[in-house]
């Protein structure tokens, strides 16, 4: 059950991304700044990448039922959410009004960057714990 939410999200995730990443290139492409526009895709990159490791991860730990397998699907999970949600308003704040919460926004980045990181270790270390391969 665990292991069809993590593929869902990561299904869910990757439409977002697509969604996200089509916006950025012709709704935001005139709005603003070529370096901001670089930032949002940024975030757009990495909520891709992770959305396909969620649904890897979420097949991996349907076939080897591991505990570290279904923390690295939330920390992934999370990690997308602070990382690419955080840059996507970072990049678009004064667009969106926000500009004030740069101070807030900045930390957030870095939270969801160790979530991700956090992620990966937690799957390597369940593979290696379960002698999946």
């Amino acid at each position: 059950m665990i292991a069809r939410t993590i593929v869902i999200a990561g299904g869910v995730f990757s439409a977002v991304a697509v969604m996200l990443g089509a916006f950025g290139a012709h709704g935001l492409k005139n709005k603003i700044s070529s370096e901001q526009l670089q930032v949002f895709e940024t975030g757009v990159r990495y909520q891709m990448y992770h959305a396909f490791a969620l649904i890897l991860l979420g097949l991996l730990a349907d076939r080897f039922p591991h505990p570290l397998l279904r923390t690295a699907g939330y920390f992934m999970m999370i990690g997308i959410l602070l990382f690419s949600g955080s840059i996507y308003l970072l990049a678009t704040r004064e667009l969106m009004g926000i500009d004030s919460w740069k101070s807030f926004l900045g930390p957030i980045t870095p939270i969801g960057g160790l979530c991700l990181i956090l992620g990966w270790i937690c799957m390597s270390w369940g593979v290696y714990r379960s002698n999946i391969l």
